[in-house]
């Protein structure tokens, strides 16, 4: 085979196996690795949460919203008696058996609550009643991850509902509106200032707390007296 013949028959192969170009208009580094492609870039979850509602109604329909408490056993209980008697009480969640009677603190809890409310004058329509979980969630514990938002709108009822006084039943409470434990917030008064009006703020025992636990009563009657001063100045 001539020379000319092997070029041709090369040619020819390099035809058959789809190359049609030996040259190009720029010098290329065959043998240099072909890069990986760039992965695509992960999308980044938006950190801003949702607007906090503005007016008292539309936190009422945002506890009311489907999705709020995770796993849910009991029907969602709104808050009770009267918005303007300057009193808020705020408890964590519904107990267990507040479903039936369509309204919070019931049962032997809802019974001490009415004689502690009795002790400084007041009674349930004379208060202003609220959950920060509208909600039971299975095994009455609020979800880690709904802590959160849960905390963001029991602070946003405190602001809506302009309370002078605010009887924190809890620990819960306390650390929602305080920042505290009900250890550290008890045996004073806090003032929590908001949009420029101030609170006053008592925390205290749970009524369930003080069923299991009849020593705390005494340190109870403590804290319903300082609110009772404060009610009285």
């Amino acid at each position: 085979m001539d020379m000319q013949t092997g070029v041709l028959s090369a040619l020819g192969w390099w035809q058959e196996a789809g190359i049609d170009m030996l040259v190009d208009d720029a010098p290329r580094d065959w043998l240099r690795p072909i890069a990986p492609a760039a992965p695509a870039p992960a999308a980044i979850p938006d950190p801003t949460p949702d607007p906090l509602p503005a007016t008292i109604a539309a936190l009422h329909a945002r506890l009311a919203a489907p999705g709020l408490v995770a796993n849910a056993v009991s029907p969602r209980i709104p808050p009770s008696g009267d918005l303007a008697s300057g009193l808020m009480l705020l408890t964590d969640m519904p107990e267990s058996r507040d479903a039936a009677a369509g309204e919070l603190l019931t049962g032997d809890a809802g019974r001490l609550l009415d004689r502690m409310l009795a002790a400084i004058g007041r009674d349930r329509a004379a208060v202003y009643l609220a959950a920060i979980a509208p909600a039971r969630p299975a095994g009455g514990r609020i979800a880690a991850e709904a802590i959160g938002e849960l905390d963001r709108l029991a602070l946003q009822h405190v602001i809506l509902a302009q309370p002078k006084l605010l009887l924190l039943l809890g620990d819960a409470p306390a650390r929602a509106i305080l920042g505290l434990s009900l250890a550290e917030a008890r045996g004073r008064i806090h003032d929590l200032n908001q949009r420029g009006a101030t609170v006053r703020v008592v925390a205290t025992f749970p009524p369930r707390h003080l069923l299991r636990e009849q020593g705390a009563k005494a340190k109870a009657w403590d804290d319903l007296r300082m609110l009772l001063g404060e009610m009285t100045r």
